[in-house]
């Protein structure tokens, strides 16, 4: 009945993709009845330092919190991890072979949706997580191709991320819509949404499904085929 392994969940960052994140989960699960869902255990923590802030102008680091957080979901039962938060992977990679358990890492779930799609992809995200190669260096790992937007665009997604932060889902679905009208004028490709806000965004525009891949659904696609292997 359902899978036997337990799910550990590091939220808050932020709490609307954290939600999404667990409805998605309820949403793609292979299940028929509650009974066959998986148990997830999270650990929502909204305090947690900005983790742009830290890697782009020196600002706390959400380091300490994260591992401490994620180690007590160890401590509380959970046999995977997974953090609903592209950004604060640049810090998890710091720690992650510490780790008691094993974590489903965003990154390189994304990367091997977007491959799926298409060998060669726009990339929208914080501005930290374009500065931070991240995804670069996992694209070359996997053999995918990744166009970003040029450094006075950028700015633009952060908006947009902020405003989905803010709760203002009309202005962040507006903004979003045109940002990514502007990239497909140059280039007819897929989106990444390597930020957990941006689907949200990308929803509120009404953009279609089949031009984006969403990091939050990469991430709750690859939890559950590790939940129900």
């Amino acid at each position: 009945m359902g899978p036997k392994k337990i799910l550990g969940v590091y939220g808050g960052l932020g709490p609307a993709a954290s939600a999404e994140f667990m409805r998605l989960l309820a949403e793609l699960a292979p299940a028929s009845c509650d009974q066959e869902h998986p148990v997830v255990y999270l650990y929502s923590n909204p305090k947690t330092p900005d983790r742009s802030d830290a890697l782009l102008r020196g600002g706390p680091s959400p380091e300490g919190p994260l591992k401490a957080g994620l180690e007590t979901l160890c401590r509380w039962g959970a046999d995977i991890l997974a953090v609903p938060c592209n950004t604060a992977h640049c810090f998890i990679d710091r720690f992650r072979e510490e780790l008691p358990k094993p974590l489903i890492h965003i990154v390189e779930a994304t990367v091997s949706r977007a491959l799926e799609v298409s060998p060669a992809c726009w990339l929208v995200a914080t501005g930290a997580t374009l500065a931070s190669g991240i995804y670069e260096k996992e694209g070359e790992r996997q053999g995918a191709q990744f166009f970003e937007p040029e450094p006075d665009e950028r700015p633009e997604f952060d908006r947009i991320i902020r405003l989905v932060k803010g709760g203002r889902m009309e202005e962040a679905g507006e903004r979003m819509k045109s940002a990514c009208g502007l990239l497909w004028r140059r280039r007819e490709l897929p989106v990444i949404c390597a930020c957990t806000e941006l689907p949200l965004a990308w929803a509120a525009a009404g953009l279609p499904d089949e031009r984006g891949v969403s990091s939050l659904e990469s991430l709750a696609r690859a939890c559950l085929n590790e939940l129900y292997e």
